[in-house]
């Protein structure tokens, strides 16, 4: 009975026929909100990733960078995103969104300026640091403001698309990469990949600047700078939170870092989303395998253009699927069925990696070529987790907003130091362990998923039903209020009128 209620309910809402203001609010969000999102990832992620770009296009040699310097960058950029993103995530529970998350957008790109005038790994390393606690609260902090403005059924494409962003930074950064180098490189004494940082920070500057506007805050305190936002859509926002079954935003208390950290989802999601990320990590490292392979003449087969240009196609396949995932998610309501043939794919990867490179003269380098390929359709995972926690404990958007902020930490802080143990640069393309462990975690994968899956039916779900009822009981309760108090006006009102009338002096 309990299945059937909660089914019933959740039908009630998704057959729910939307009125032409949400329809126009859902519409104005997609334009504004996600435009922001989408083009901040997609610039934070260039200037997150274009060290890569920069590493292999001269960086590496002007630098004189010959160790694991490339692991270095990655770790002091991880560690302080770490310290910083829990912070980051509550501080965006006191400071306007619009305020925050721009600022931060406009001083990072300031910072992804400054490398372009480096001459040594140590000035590097420290303008890392501030540019990983600068972008920290970016990615949870729109996945979580996600969370507040669209409904279950419309949540995992609009995470998904937002997610896929990356994906497009990446294939800009190599596309621009390859266009500075056949333009700008030595245009006014500077090396192209210092014109790569120095286009990626003006892009970043301005577009930070454009957030003040664009984005709309929560639906319980809305942007007033956000001109194309109404007062009434705060109020469909809101209805529409409770319509779903979903509590209203508001500012982390102690009581709600306590309840957080005392239940078993917020480590749970956190152990989760970390294995999904690292188990498919390998596929960061496809530059350095293209750069690695070399001609029976000992000559480098891919120019540096190539190198830049052939992930590209990869990261569009990326693109492609992080869609496809959460498209299909949203189309079939369901979330753990398509984490689960993620995992199955990335095992696969992981398998034709491990023997070929344990056995890279036997295995044909086309087994490599197709794997590297095939691990960019599995990265679809993070949209469908987060879209997930917020299926799981809707009533609690505290716990939300620390378990995603939790959950990204984690992963900055074990990528920290696992990257340069177990993808180290020296090693590239024939790692040591890199395929196993990846193989190991997404194993891990599939049975957690699958475990929360038994969770959530058996013990969860009577607790959303409970928190459903309470929101329609609460609202019934509003309404009766509300329709005694209108009928006592009213009943005034008249009684209003009938005394002035009495007391209006006769013309006679």
């Amino acid at each position: 009975m309990v299945s059937f209620n909660w089914f019933s309910r959740t039908a009630l809402a998704t057959q729910h026929v939307r009125s032409a203001e949400e329809k126009s609010l859902v519409r104005r969000l997609d334009i504004f909100l996600m435009t922001f999102g989408c083009i901040s990832q997609v610039i934070k992620y260039l200037d997150q990733q274009n060290i890569n770009n920069a590493y292999v296009s001269g960086m590496q040699d002007d630098l004189k960078l010959y160790g694991n310097e490339l692991n270095y960058f990655s770790t002091f950029f991880n560690v302080a995103y770490c310290i910083m993103l829990i912070p980051s995530q509550i501080i965006l529970t006191y400071v306007r969104p619009s305020f925050w998350l721009p600022g931060l957008e406009i001083t990072w790109g300031v910072i992804t300026g400054l490398i372009a005038m480096t001459t040594s790994a140590k000035q590097v390393y420290i303008l890392r640091v501030f540019l990983g606690l600068c972008e920290s609260s970016a990615w949870p902090g729109m996945m979580t403001l996600f969370m507040y403005w669209y409904t279950p059924t419309e949540l995992a494409k609009r995470m998904g698309f937002y997610h896929s962003c990356q994906a497009v930074g990446s294939m800009m950064s190599g596309a621009l990469q390859v266009a500075i180098i056949e333009t700008l490189d030595g245009s006014h004494g500077m090396a192209g990949w210092r014109w790569l940082f120095v286009i990626n920070a003006i892009m970043t500057v301005i577009w930070g600047f454009a957030g003040f506007f664009m984005m709309p805050d929560l639906p319980n305190n809305p942007n007033p700078r956000a001109f194309w936002f109404r007062k009434v859509d705060g109020e469909l926002a809101m209805e529409r939170l409770a319509r779903n079954g979903r509590a209203e935003p508001k500012k982390m208390t102690w009581a709600g870092v306590k309840r957080t950290f005392s239940g078993w989802v917020v480590y749970f999601i956190a152990i989760l989303y970390v294995a999904t990320v690292l188990g498919t990590y390998g596929n960061v490292y496809f530059s350095l395998f293209l750069k690695s392979l070399k001609n029976d003449d000992g000559t480098a087969r891919w120019s540096v253009s190539q190198i830049n240009a052939i992930p590209i196609g990869a990261y569009a396949i990326n693109v492609a699927f992080v869609w496809i995932w959460a498209l299909l998610s949203d189309l079939i309501e369901s979330r753990w069925t398509l984490i689960v043939a993620q995992a199955v794919i990335g095992i696969i990867t992981c398998i034709i990696m491990s023997i070929w490179t344990s056995h890279p003269v036997s295995v044909g380098l086309s087994a490599a070529y197709a794997a590297y390929f095939i691990a960019f359709t599995c990265l679809g995972t993070a949209p469908l987790i987060f879209s997930w926690l917020s299926d799981l404990i809707p009533q609690d958007p505290e716990a939300r907003s620390l378990t995603v902020g939790i959950s990204v930490a984690l992963y900055y802080a074990i990528s920290a130091w696992s990257q340069v143990l177990v993808w180290p640069a020296s090693e590239a393309p024939h790692y040591s362990y890199g395929w196993q462990t990846g193989l190991a975690l997404l194993v891990l994968v599939i049975i957690m998923t699958c475990t929360l899956r038994y969770v959530d039916v058996r013990i969860l779900l009577p607790r959303r039903i409970a928190f459903r009822a309470a929101l329609e009981d609460q609202a019934d309760e509003d309404a009766d209020r509300l329709s005694v108090a209108s009928v006592d006006k009213e009943k005034e009102e008249q009684q209003h009128k009938a005394d002035s009338k009495k007391e209006t002096p006769s013309l006679h």
